[in-house]
């Protein structure tokens, strides 16, 4: 991760108006990311075992 607007798969705090973010943004925003990733892959993991669960 570089300087100034942090952007990650989606999450980015460019409508904040601020070019830099600090150190706790980043780990907010990455914290953050990972949930969504967790919630993501079990939902797909839901989904999967419905698909068998049909056939």
């Amino acid at each position: 991760m570089g300087y100034g607007n942090c952007s990650c798969h989606g999450y980015s705090y460019r409508g904040s108006g601020r070019s830099f973010l600090t150190k706790e943004e980043k780990i907010e925003m990455l914290k953050d990311y990972q949930d969504s990733l967790e919630k993501e892959a079990k939902g797909i993991s839901e989904r999967i075992a419905e698909l068998e669960k049909n056939n």
